[in-house]
């Protein structure tokens, strides 16, 4: 019996470490590049294709990143990107989580095969509906500015509103019954009883919208068209085909545009993780 429970045990401590060894591996990989982007933010264009290679600069000074801010403006596209961020965040938590409540706690007719039908929407990629997004916008005289970029987000997303709904429907519905029993209005319900709840899905539709808007390139080449409208991902965009590249600004420019995601993940992670789980979207 114990011989039985020590191999038991064995067993259970070597799936454990083989586990644990796939997991590390993977996220060796993962950091290998990043590791390069940092340390390579501190090297000369001619340190960084040396031969034979070296991962440490031979020293760790900031003249790429002053230089970053001298030769480009960089505060201009840092606004920008930021100004497009906060209103897709807002967009997003807003339009998506009143459109959840009404897919999962209200009963009107057609609800379900409204639902299917913004849920088809996803099968659509973008490049499909930017051209008539583009005629559109063209017409109400919004190309060349930040509307076509951050209005849309006040009107849902798909892949938001199914997350959010399949959060909500996890809720348990006598909680809203007993606010309806007191005389709460819908509003309230929503306002004061569900959103509290939903912290954990509102904080992983935050992430991803911040992500999106923070990572996009597409967007902001076809609507925005002025330079001083530019974000930091056309910032990059132009340094390197202006300059055939420029890895002395290109690197240091890649780290400011990483760490901020990184730090937004690391600080709501457990929300992220909880808002995904309880929303039934798993690996």
């Amino acid at each position: 019996m114990k011989k039985n429970m020590r191999l038991y045990k064995m067993g259970v401590f070597f799936r454990k470490f083989i586990l644990y060894f796939i997991l590390l591996f993977f996220a060796l990989l993962w950091l290998i590049p990043f590791f390069f982007l940092v340390m390579g933010s501190f090297k000369s264009t001619s340190e960084l294709f040396q031969v034979p290679f070296r991962w440490l600069p031979k020293h760790f000074d900031f003249d790429n990143y002053i230089n970053m801010f001298q030769q480009i403006p960089f505060l201009r596209y840092l606004k920008n990107t930021l100004i497009i961020v906060f209103f897709s965040v807002v967009g997003a938590l807003i339009s998506n989580s009143l459109i959840a409540y009404g897919f999962s706690r209200l009963r009107w007719p057609g609800r379900d095969k409204v639902f299917m039908i913004v849920l088809a929407t996803m099968i659509l990629p973008y490049q499909v509906t930017m051209i008539p997004l583009y005629l559109m916008f063209t017409k109400m005289h919004w190309v060349g500015t930040f509307l076509p970029l951050i209005v849309p987000q006040f009107f849902g997303n798909a892949f938001y509103i199914f997350l959010l709904r399949q959060f909500l429907t996890g809720v348990p519905k006598e909680i809203t019954e007993s606010s309806r029993i007191d005389g709460a209005n819908e509003f309230e319900i929503f306002l004061k009883v569900i959103m509290p709840i939903s912290k954990p899905a509102l904080a992983s539709v935050a992430i991803m919208a911040f992500i999106r808007a923070w990572n996009d390139f597409l967007g902001p080449l076809v609507f925005l068209g002025s330079d001083r409208l530019y974000t930091l991902s056309l910032a990059a965009s132009m340094l390197k085909s202006n300059y055939d590249p420029n890895w002395d600004l290109l690197l240091p420019l890649g780290v400011v545009m990483v760490l901020p995601v990184l730090l937004l993940f690391f600080v709501l992670q457990k929300y992220f993780i909880q808002g995904i789980t309880m929303s039934g979207i798993k690996g």
